[in-house]
Order: C-alpha cells, then sequence, then structure tokens
C-alpha cells in the first residue's frame, strides 16, 4: 500500500511492518516507540527552504487527540487557507485599487479627469479612456489567473501531545506525545515534507497539529523580495525625468499663451468673445493643464504593457528551446519568472556550487584506505560473481582488497560493516536477491553499495533493528541511537547491538571532524591516513574517514536514559543533545577513509572557457577540502598551469570565516576581484550567501548563482538571478530558482543566446518606443506656436487615440520579440558579444539623451517641411488645399510612415510575422483613415468623425505624395549615413561579426549551386 500525504500539515502515523518514506526532496525515517505502538512520525505539508526570521505567538501548544472540547477551548485556527488575494466581490476595486499604486497608471487617471473639464481639454476623454481601460483590463485578466484559492483538510488520533507554537521553521520541530503515562520525543526527524509518500505501510493514523493559517506552508508564505533588472531602475528614473521635461514644456507654452493673450488676443474677441472674468493670467493657467494633457505621450501608458509582453515571449523562447532540453531526465529549460530575461545579458559575476552543478552527483566508491594501506590504485577489474547479492554495476580496480576482506581481516571487515550500518539508506527488495537503495544522497549510496560488492549486503530496517549479510552470514542489529548528520557537526553516528550483545559505536564524517575525536593511540594510523587523504582530495574525490568505539553496557544505560530526557525536553533539547553526542563521540578508534568520484557534467570545461571569453568571473563556492577543490578547478579550466598563484578563500568553520567580518569584507573583495579565478571552499550555505551579497553590494554588477541542492538556496535567493539544476539533490533549488534546467553546460545558452538577445531587443524596444512617442510629442509642441498656444491638437484625435494602441503596437513588438543581431551559432562562436550588455552600452541615460535629439530633429522635419508644403498650397483644380484637416493628415501620415522605416532600420532579423506587422500596420492605418473620413461616419456621428472626405481629397494629389517621400528620405537620410560611417570607421565588435556572417551566409549561397555539367546544363545540389 501506498499512502500520499500532500496536505496534512503535522501528522503521528501509526505504521505496522516496514515503513520507508520516499519524499520528493529528501528521505526520513520513523522508529518504534514501543512494541504495541508502532511509528510515530510527525509531517508537514511545506515544501519551502528554511528562512532565516522565526516569529512566535504562543509559547506552547497543547491538545488531545479526539477530545473535541478540549482542543476547541483553546481556540486554535481551523483549517481552512484562503491564499488568494482577491473573491468575487472585492476582485475589482482591491485590484483597481492596486493598479492605482502604479504612478503612470494614476497619472493618466488623472488625466482623464481632467479632459472632462470642458475650459481645460481640447481633446476627447476617449483618447485617454480607451488606452487606460485596455491596458487595466490586460493586467486585471493576469492577476486574475494568478489567484487561486485553497482550502485544506484534517484528521485526528488519540492521545497527547505537546509542542512549540506554530512558526517558520523548517529545520526544527519540538514537541513531546503522551502516551499510557509514556512521554516519547517528537523532533524534525519525524517530519514529512508536502509531496511525501509511505512506503511498505498497511495503514496509519493522521493527527493535525497545526492547521490552516498556522501551517508551516502558510507561516512560509510572507511576500518575496521581488527583483528587478537594472532597465527597470533605469525606467523609473528615466520616467520621472520625463515628467520633469513634460512639466518643463507646458510651463513654456504656458507662457507663450499668456503673452500672445496679452499681444495677441484682443483681436479674436469680436469673434470669440471672452468669457465673464477671464484674462491672460487664468488663460495660461488652464492652458498648462491642456497642455498636460496633449503632450501626455511624452509618458505612453501601454510602455510597462509592452514590456511585459516582449518579457513573456522571450521566456516562451527559453522554455521551447529543445537544444536546453535533456532527454535523460526529460526535463526542459524552464524561465520561472518573466522579468528578469534582458538581466541575463547583463551578467558579471556568477557563483556556482561544485557539487551536483558542475559534476554529476553520480558518486561511484574508487578508491579506500583502510587501516593505513591504500586500495583502489590498480587497473584490473575486481570480479564479484561470487557474491549473488552483488550490484553489476559496481566496478572496482584492487583484487587485493577482496582477497582481504575474504580472507578475514578484522580492520578491514569492520571497515564495510560500518559502511553497511552506520547510514539511513532504505532497501527495497521487489524480488529475492534483487536489491534497490533509495538514499539521501549519492554518496550514502555509493558507500552502501560498495558495502554490498564486498559481501556486507545491507538488507533491511525496522525501527529498531538493522539486518545485514556479512559474508554470506545473516546478522541482525539491535539499533539503539542514530546520531544524524547536518552541517555544524558534519558527522553521523549509529549505537547498535550485535547478537553477542556488543555495543558499538560506528561514526564516518568529515575527517578533520573525526580527527579531532581520535584515541590518542590512531595518531600514527592518523599520519597514513592523511596522506592517503590528501592524495585522494588532488585527484579530485570526495572524502569520509570512519572510525568506531565499543561501549560499556552500563554506561550506555545511563547515556540512553539522559538521552531520552534531552530529546523529550520543551527547553534547550539541541543544545542538551549537542552536549550528549559529543560526550559519546570521542576517543574513536580510526578505521579508514573512502574515497568517491564526482565526475564532471559533459561540456561543463567547454562552457566555462565560453563564458570566461565573455568576462565573465565564476566563482566556485563549495564546502569541499581545498585540495578537492583546486583538483575540480583544474579540470574545468576554471585553474590553469600557466596561473602562478592561487588565492583560496578557506572558511572550515563559522567561527573561522574571518574574511567576511565586516573589518576584512572589502579587502577580500579587492583580493578576490584582482584574481581572475575565485575558488571559495569549506563553505556554509550562509556563506556562500554572504559572499553573493559582498559582491552585490560593492561591485555594482549584476550576479547570477547556480547550484542544485537545498543548501544552495540561500545563495540563489541573494543574487539577482538564480538558477537551479534539476539534478540528484532535489527540487528545492529549483524551486527557489529563476530558471531552471539539467545540466551546467545549458548555462552558457542561456547567457550567451538568450539573455544577450534579450537584452539587445528590450533595448532596441526602449529606444525605438521612446523615439515613436517623443516624436508624435514634439509635433504638437512645434504646432503650438503657430495656433497661439491654444492647446489644439496638430493630429486627428482618433488617430491620437490609436497610434499607440494599434499603427504602432505590434511592429515594435514583432521586432522585439524575434530580432537577432547574429544567430546561436554565431554568438558562441563570438562570446566578446556578450561584453556590451556588462557595460551597458545598447540603452543608458546617454542613449536616452540621444534618442530624445533625434526625436527633436525628426519631429522638425515632421512639422515644418509639410507645414511649408501645404502653405497657400492649391489642388490640381485650383481648389483650397491648405486647411486644418489636410494639414493633420499629411502630418501623421508622414509621421506613421517615418517610424515604420525607422524600425525597419532597426530590425536585423526579419520573419515573415515582422512583414505582416509592419506591412498589416499601414494598411490598416489606410482602411481606418478612409472610413473613419467617409461621407457614412460623418452622418451617423458628425461630432465625432469631423474629417470628412479629407482622406480622399488629400491623398489623391501627387504634391502630398510628395511631400510624404520628401519628409521620409530627410528623417531617414542623417540616420543610414551616420551608421554607414560609424560601420566603416569606427565599427563595434557586432558590427564585425554581423559582416563575418553576411559574407559567410554569400559564400554559403554560393556553393550550395555548383555547375556539373555546363554543355547540358546541369548542376549540383550541395
Amino acid at each position: 500500500m501506498t499512502f500520499s500525504c500532500s496536505y496534512i500539515t503535522f501528522v503521528t502515523y501509526r505504521v505496522s511492518g516496514l515503513m520507508a518514506l520516499r519524499l520528493t526532496y529528501c528521505m526520513l525515517y520513523l522508529y518504534k516507540i514501543k512494541q504495541h505502538f508502532s511509528p510515530i512520525a510527525v509531517a508537514t505539508s511545506s515544501s519551502l527552504s528554511a528562512g532565516f526570521f522565526y516569529f512566535f505567538t504562543e509559547e506552547e501548544r497543547l491538545f488531545r487527540a479526539n477530545d473535541r472540547p478540549f482542543n476547541l477551548s483553546y481556540h486554535y485556527a481551523d483549517n481552512a487557507i484562503k491564499t488568494s488575494k482577491y473573491n468575487l466581490f472585492t476582485f475589482l476595486p482591491l485590484n483597481l485599487f492596486e493598479q492605482f499604486q502604479r504612478l503612470a497608471n494614476a497619472y493618466f487617471l488623472f488625466l482623464m479627469a481632467l479632459q472632462v473639464i470642458p475650459q481645460i481639454s481640447s481633446l476627447s476623454w476617449f483618447t485617454t479612456a480607451v488606452p487606460l481601460i485596455l491596458v487595466l483590463s490586460i493586467t486585471a485578466v493576469k492577476d486574475a489567473s494568478d489567484d487561486i484559492f485553497i482550502t485544506l483538510t484534517s484528521i485526528a488520533l488519540s492521545g497527547e501531545v505537546r509542542c512549540e507554537p506554530p512558526n517558520n521553521r523548517l529545520d526544527k520541530f519540538k514537541g513531546t506525545l503522551t502516551l499510557d503515562g509514556q512521554t516519547y520525543s517528537l523532533d524534525n526527524d519525524k517530519v514529512l515534507l508536502r509531496g511525501c509518500t509511505l512506503r511498505n505501510t498497511e495503514w496509519c493514523f493522521g493527527l493535525v497539529i497545526f492547521g490552516g493559517p498556522d501551517t508551516k506552508l502558510m507561516q512560509n508564505s510572507g511576500k518575496t523580495t521581488f527583483k528587478r533588472t537594472s532597465i527597470d531602475h533605469l525606467m523609473n528614473v528615466l520616467v520621472l525625468c520625463i515628467f520633469g521635461f513634460l512639466a518643463s514644456m507646458c510651463t513654456v507654452l504656458a507662457i507663450g499663451n499668456g503673452i500672445w493673450e496679452v499681444r495677441e488676443g484682443s483681436v479674436f474677441t469680436a469673434f470669440l468673445p471672452r468669457e465673464p472674468g477671464a484674462n491672460a493670467a487664468l488663460s495660461s493657467f488652464l492652458s498648462f493643464w491642456s497642455y498636460i494633457i496633449i503632450l501626455n505621450t511624452l509618458v505612453p501608458i501601454s510602455l510597462y504593457v509592452s514590456v511585459e509582453i516582449i518579457r513573456l515571449g522571450n521566456s516562451f523562447f527559453i522554455d521551447w528551446d529543445r537544444k536546453m532540453y535533456y532527454p535523460k531526465n526529460d526535463t526542459p529549460a524552464q524561465a520561472r519568472t518573466t522579468t528578469l530575461n534582458e538581466e541575463l545579458g547583463q551578467i558579471k559575476y556568477i557563483f556556482s556550487d561544485k557539487t551536483g552543478t558542475l559534476t554529476q552527483n553520480i558518486m561511484t566508491f574508487n578508491r579506500c584506505s583502510i587501516n593505513g594501506k591504500a586500495y583502489g590504485e590498480l587497473l584490473s577489474r575486481v570480479d564479484f560473481s561470487w557474491n549473488q547479492l552483488a550490484d553489476p554495476k559496481f566496478t572496482f580496480h584492487d583484487h587485493s582488497l577482496l582477497e582481504t576482506v575474504r580472507e578475514g581481516n578484522p580492520e578491514a571487515q569492520a571497515f564495510f560493516r560500518l559502511l553497511a550500518l552506520c547510514h539511513t539508506v532504505m532497501p527495497e527488495e521487489k524480488k529475492e536477491g534483487e536489491l534497490y537503495y533509495q538514499a539521501q544522497s549519492p554518496d550514502e549510496g555509493a558507500l552502501v553499495t560498495a558495502a554490498r560488492n564486498f559481501g556486507f549486503v545491507f538488507r533491511s530496517r525496522t525501527p529498531e533493528t538493522i539486518t545485514a549479510m556479512e559474508m554470506g552470514r545473516t546478522v541482525t542489529y539491535e539499533l539503539l541511537a542514530v546520531l544524524d548528520f547536518n552541517n555544524v557537526r558534519k558527522r553521523m553516528s549509529v549505537i547498535v547491538r550485535n547478537p553477542e550483545g556488543k555495543l558499538t559505536l560506528y561514526c564516518k564524517g568529515a575527517d578533520t571532524i573525526i580527527f579531532e575525536r581520535l584515541h590518542p593511540s590512531c595518531n600514527k594510523l592518523k599520519e597514513a591516513t592523511i596522506g592517503h587523504l590528501n592524495e585522494y582530495a588532488g585527484d579530485g574525490l570526495r572524502t569520509l574517514a570512519l572510525a568506531y568505539k565499543d561501549l560499556d553496557e552500563s554506561y550506555m544505560d545511563e547515556w540512553r536514559q539522559r538521552h531520552h530526557e534531552a530529546s523529550t525536553a520543551m527547553e534547550g533539547r539541541e543544545e542538551r543533545l549537542d552536549e550528549l553526542y559529543e560526550e559519546i563521540e570521542k576517543d574513536l578508534l580510526l578505521l579508514g577513509a573512502t574515497a568517491v568520484e564526482d565526475k564532471l557534467q559533459d561540456g561543463v570545461p567547454q562552457t566555462i572557457e565560453q563564458l570566461a571569453k565573455a568576462d565573465i568571473k565564476i566563482w566556485v563556492l563549495t564546502g569541499d577540502k581545498q585540495e578537492t577543490a583546486e583538483n575540480i578547478g583544474y579540470s574545468c579550466n576554471m585553474l590553469r598551469e600557466e596561473m602562478k598563484e592561487i588565492f583560496v578563500v578557506a572558511a572550515n568553520t563559522a567561527d573561522g570565516a574571518f574574511a567576511l567580518e565586516k573589518n576584512l569584507q572589502l579587502e577580500l573583495l579587492r583580493t578576490a576581484c584582482m584574481c581572475q579565478t575565485v575558488i571559495c571552499c569549506r563553505v556554509t550555505p550562509l556563506q556562500k550567501a554572504q559572499v553573493v551579497q559582498l559582491v552585490k553590494k560593492y561591485k555594482q554588477a549584476v550576479t547570477l548563482a547556480i547550484g542544485d541542492g537545498a543548501n544552495d538556496v540561500s545563495m540563489i535567493k541573494a543574487a539577482h538571478i538564480g538558477v537551479g539544476i534539476s539534478g540528484q539533490e532535489g527540487m528545492q533549488a529549483v524551486l527557489s530558482s529563476d530558471y531552471s534546467f539539467a545540466q551546467f553546460r545549458y548555462l552558457q545558452r542561456l547567457l550567451l543566446v538568450h539573455g544577450r538577445w534579450s537584452y539587445l531587443r528590450m533595448c532596441k524596444f526602449l529606444q525605438y518606443f521612446f523615439y515613436k512617442n517623443f516624436t508624435f510629442t514634439f509635433v504638437h509642441f512645434w504646432y503650438a506656436f503657430f495656433c497661439g498656444f491654444s492647446a489644439q491638437t496638430v493630429y486627428d484625435e482618433w488617430f491620437i487615440t490609436l497610434y499607440n494602441m494599434v499603427y504602432t503596437a505590434l511592429p515594435v513588438l514583432g521586432m522585439s520579440i524575434f530580432d537577432q543581431d547574429v544567430n546561436d551559432r554565431w554568438s558562441f562562436q563570438y562570446p566578446q558579444l556578450y561584453t556590451p550588455g556588462q557595460l551597458n552600452l545598447y540603452f543608458s541615460k546617454k542613449a536616452f539623451v540621444l534618442c530624445m535629439m533625434h526625436s527633436c530633429y525628426s519631429s522638425l522635419i515632421l512639422f515644418f517641411i509639410p507645414w511649408a508644403a501645404m502653405h497657400d498650397t492649391v489642388r490640381d483644380d485650383g481648389k483650397d488645399l491648405a486647411d486644418y484637416q489636410s494639414f493633420a493628415l499629411l502630418a501623421q501620415t508622414c509621421l506613421l510612415i517615418v517610424m515604420n522605416i525607422q524600425l525597419c532600420l532597426d530590425t536585423y532579423y526579419w520573419t515573415a510575422v515582422n512583414q505582416f506587422f509592419v506591412w498589416g500596420s499601414l494598411a490598416a492605418y489606410f482602411a481606418i483613415t478612409f472610413t473613419m473620413y467617409s461621407n457614412g461616419m460623418f452622418l451617423i456621428f458628425t461630432s465625432s468623425f469631423p474629417f470628412i472626405g479629407t482622406a480622399r481629397n488629400s491623398l489623391s494629389q501627387p504634391s502630398v505624395w510628395l511631400t510624404i517621400f520628401l519628409t521620409s528620405l530627410l528623417c531617414i537620410l542623417p540616420v543610414v549615413a551616420s551608421r554607414f560611417l560609424f560601420v566603416q570607421l569606427r565599427p563595434t565588435i557586432n558590427d564585425k561579426v554581423r559582416s563575418k556572417q553576411k559574407d559567410d551566409y554569400h559564400e554559403l549561397i554560393n556553393l550550395r549551386f555548383l555547375p556539373t555539367d555546363i554543355s547540358r546544363g546541369h548542376i549540383c545540389l550541395i
């Protein structure tokens, strides 16, 4: 039977028979408390990582299973959980309230309010209302789709539980179960994470301790830090500057209106009488707000929506990229966020874990040291056919070790007996002799498999026993205690009693930790083992030291009593247990050391070399020994023989990490940044995050952290961009990341292709977007000097409404989603193309100022050339052509054609979609224009469509088309000329590579068709 626990928060289980817990992220084991009461476990539904901040609302929680009145008297939270922000009735008001907290939306709402005041607005309300409603609607639909309502359910049992109050700590739990007068410890070892599966379990009871908002899931569901790109921050600054510039322009025009009213306004009072009390000052004041409305397109309302659409499109390209798909595990690349794509094109520092990130995290037992003798250095493969339970996949290359074990050498047999007993592996034996091990870590699986092949086969376990097959003889050990591994202890121990009644503590862990606890009699053996360990570490192998200790029965009884008291204490439990562990884990006798190999992933050296050519600094942060980390550095081309000196930041303990203290941080950073490669070894998960934050704070550079395990989560969250590798360590790193894939080598494609393209596309979009809107708005500014500063619009109101929504929306989106300066092959061939993104060369404050200057020039051409061409002009039949409607049509037609030509010049990579958007937008403009200026629309909606007949009267004149051509030529010619000169005189790396790509393409075209028989007219296609 398999029982899946998905949503139950804290549960106690009564289990009959052997029980194993298979979780999504780790494996936990239950132990039997008493013969008549089977295993007790506590489960949580949360799959989040442990936080750094803890909070409490109660001192202690007490309840009784199956005693509803007693539990209700404490008024604990029920099990209803609401994760949604809205419901059917509150969605509209709350969502609108949130949206109008954005400055741009509130600004346009203010403009719409101004437009309903007749004395101020010369534009109809719909010119702002329609775009605003569209933007709000799109955002509301997105928010609604992200909102989900969840309710959980609960169950109950008997007995009394006393435990800690609800909190957000996932690494610790303290509680006690009182049953039949006996008190049992409940700790974090009894915790099952959400998504766990109970195996080999006939039945179980569940008991909810925390429900609803008290669950670990909800306690950890605080606000996540929102990551924003450097372009986002720059856009915010630019938008504020635009607001200031808009106010300055409106002030100038308002002053101009006042001067005009004093000097010229009195002439027109016979035709346009002033209202009582109106004067030049009031007119100037009203004119200011009128121009705030007219010139509002300086702050485009569709900017942020367009940015999100572009980011979403680029995220889909990452998800759909088959070259980042790992078929072995059926794992595609995944963009878990849509807000950081362009930041991928600006990475300067990469912080990488080693195990499982650079390496495969698939361990193989290669070498070992037993009683001072090294094994595993020969080339001949050992034959394990004598062992019917051997794993056929396991290989070892040293016959002497097998002979030593089979001869009965006590040290060698004790060595493998330790490996068969001291672990948390769970076995599955579906058929007789077919063993499958499920291990928390690949290291444990490799070591238990090695013991299995050398004749010490781990067969089964219960909460009280461990059964092994030792050289063909079945032996069952009584399991008295498990002293768990954690990042502070860095070791694990088990205490067992063999069938003869002998008590033994077996311990394995980091060599430095084990050596500190050895009996003085082991000093000579320790020196020999250290030599072997250094040799193994130099070869890039992962090492562990093994030791044991025989225990006295009377001491063990007294120690177990103190252990029970400490494990059931509600105050100071961890400290008391640590003292007991330290007490018993001393004066150990050394057995030897193991060395397992974790091979590099495919393509790691090439990837690191490519990223280095792109001027990306790579730092490796690992908990391994210095020698192991250094060897991996050479293996993956981070360290090379020509490097004269190697600086390694080593932190064996938290207290020893002096370099990360405040008074030395800057010195550490200065020294590290002088190096080509930085490897930090023996670092804890917290220190990984501190290193990332140090660079992030003082270097002002974009950082990326990549890892595969739970110990990398803090580092991934600390960096600007976090990348998770879905490997052997579970999904915690992936769940905390912004992007994920299965292999480290895909990082170069993520950055050098998708990241660079995304950055290039976003910068092009912003430059073009500001250009088209500034040009559109500046024409209004020049027109003010010819209309008495009366806030008269130069364009038709419907053109103003549809300009950003219809006429120019899709072409720029097409360019911003599909454009490529060079293809992916050339991006890999020239990783130097990545450098401009690191330097912010494509879009910056300087680029923004240049864009404004370009817009100013274009607007002067777009206003004065049509104005001069229309001034005192007549049609072919002698009728007057110089009217407001005809000028407006000419100006807006010139503007739209110039904008499309400019977009075509900016587009490097043409697709059918781009072509359709460009030509479709022009066709839509002329179709809509002829429709709106038709007699029918005027007759139906007379006040809304006053430009009757303007299109057919004006666009039928050759002079109008000549003006359009001349205006477009004068706007585009300087752009073409300047780009040509820059390419010829000061070409960028992009220009050079694009030129090579063109030459390569033309050469390929020429080679595709080769004549083979000219006389017969045959050609050969290759």
